[in-house]
């Protein structure tokens, strides 16, 4: 995301881990409030991501890691979103600009990898209630481009980021039914991932005069970038209070609290016209992020399930209060935010049907959902690099997952004795589409005028994620 330094105005897990960098993209693009991403899977997009009390597949390492513990074995998935969408802006004068998340299609894409594995199936038999889990994926970030030449090009031409959070996580279940979960966030930015650090381009305006002249002129183009790493942590729970006679739930609570976190951004202040370069710092403070959900199974028996979930996020971006920018020659460059927190509410279900008549050793899932936020963004601080406001997101997908001896793309053997493709006992893949709709907002008393306008933006999504089971005893 481009926001941090604004101007004024196992062997097995080896092929999956070089996989997921393979697919990890620098361009964030789904957002949730702000700049967060809520869709961090495909199962959970197609349910409206509430997700945190079901979790039942590997990115629970996201949404609740306390629910790893309902997963045996070794699990994996692997995804990608496909990205694209439109910014609308109408100046007070009626001229009209057109922005993107750089292109019709984000590329790379924002990807995500997820693994987890129960100690008591790879043969610890005393610590059969502990599961682990890792994951990388973009919790934050964004992507925008805008017209060079357009009213906003003084402002903003284009924004990026390639934060990545490595996520180290445990699950410990202390009885059937409660779970707990620990994880730690590593936020970092990589170089592995396109330019490795926070990008904000712009076309210097008429502020740069009297002593802001000795950085740029009216005209000329002008960057600022920046890196750091920093600690987050996580935690959760996940209750059971009720089971059908196989043991499957058919009522989850679940609660995760995820840590505010500080990037102490350092990096260049570059004018590319004249060549100059001055070292710049900023802070960015990440939001802490407070999450409630329930989930309810009114059908759950041996032939189909069919569950409805609520989930509700409290953001708190209060500490997202300013980017001041400090650069090495002693200019401070004001950015006041001044966000407020913002609230999240999920609702999805999922209809799953289990060996049906038409496809053995296959279960299939039908999902949908919807999500409402509202912005934490004031409109005297709302900037071009996060277009934000109040969004509406409709969702659906579809997932199969093939065990036994069901044959996954017509010649891989899902599971069966010991005989297939890798070890695994189970292959399937998930599918999903949102499209997500913010409420056209209109700007008239900003801090900076240029901004002032009327804006539109819609994203559309489509997620993909392979999802593997392992049994590595066998």
């Amino acid at each position: 995301m481009m926001t941090p330094l604004n101007v004024p105005s196992g062997s097995l897990f080896i092929p999956g881990l070089v996989l997921a960098f393979l697919l990890m993209g620098t361009n964030s693009t789904v957002q949730a409030e702000a700049f967060r991403i809520l869709d961090q899977s495909a199962a959970a997009m197609g349910q409206g991501t509430a997700f945190a009390a079901q979790a039942d597949e590997p990115s629970a390492v996201y949404f609740n890691p306390a629910a790893m513990s309902q997963l045996p074995g070794i699990q994996l998935t692997v995804g990608t979103l496909l990205v694209g969408g439109t910014i609308d802006y109408i100046s007070p004068t009626g001229t009209m600009v057109e922005g993107d998340f750089g292109s019709a299609i984000a590329n790379p894409p924002p990807s995500n990898f997820f693994v987890t594995a129960n100690l008591g199936d790879l043969g610890f038999a005393s610590l059969q209630h502990i599961t682990l889990g890792f994951g990388i994926n973009s919790p934050f970030g964004n992507l925008t481009d805008y017209p060079t030449g357009g009213p906003l090009g003084q402002v903003l031409t284009s924004s990026a980021s390639p934060l990545i959070d490595f996520k180290p996580t445990v699950a410990i279940e202390l009885n059937e039914f409660l779970s707990v979960g620990f994880g730690v966030d590593i936020y970092t930015f990589s170089d592995l991932v396109g330019e490795g650090h926070v990008e904000f381009q712009q076309t210097a305006g008429p502020e740069f005069t009297g002593v802001l002249s000795a950085l740029a002129s009216p005209g000329e183009r002008i960057e600022l970038n920046g890196i750091d790493t920093t600690l987050g942590y996580n935690f959760s729970f996940l209750l059971t209070p009720y089971r059908n006679d196989q043991g499957k739930p058919l009522l989850n609570f679940g609660v995760v609290y995820r840590s505010q976190a500080g990037l102490d951004l350092e990096g260049q202040f570059i004018n590319h016209t004249r060549g100059s370069t001055l070292d710049a710092k900023a802070t960015l403070n990440l939001p802490q992020v407070m999450t409630a959900a329930l989930a309810v199974w009114p059908i759950r028996n041996a032939q189909r399930e069919w569950k409805v979930e609520f989930d509700f996020d409290y953001v708190d971006w209060t500490s997202f209060h300013n980017l001041d920018i400090t650069l090495s020659n002693g200019i401070v460059l004001p950015k006041p935010r001044n966000w407020k927190p913002a609230h999240i509410f999920m609702l999805g279900t999922e209809y799953k049907l289990f060996n049906p008549v038409q496809l053995p050793h296959w279960d299939v899932a039908f999902r949908t959902g919807y999500v409402f936020s509202d912005s934490p963004v004031p409109e005297t601080t709302f900037k071009p690099d996060v277009p934000d406001s109040n969004y509406h997101a409709y969702s659906i997908g579809f997932g199969v997952l093939c065990s036994g001896r069901g044959m996954f793309l017509g010649f891989i053997r899902c599971g069966n004795d010991g005989t297939t493709f890798l070890g695994t006992t189970a292959i399937g893949i998930d599918l999903a589409y949102q499209a997500i709709v913010y409420q056209q907002r209109g700007i008239s008393n900003n801090d900076d005028s240029r901004v002032n306008g009327t804006w539109d933006t819609i994203i559309h999504v489509g997620a993909l994620n392979l999802r593997t089971n392992f049994d590595l005893a066998r």
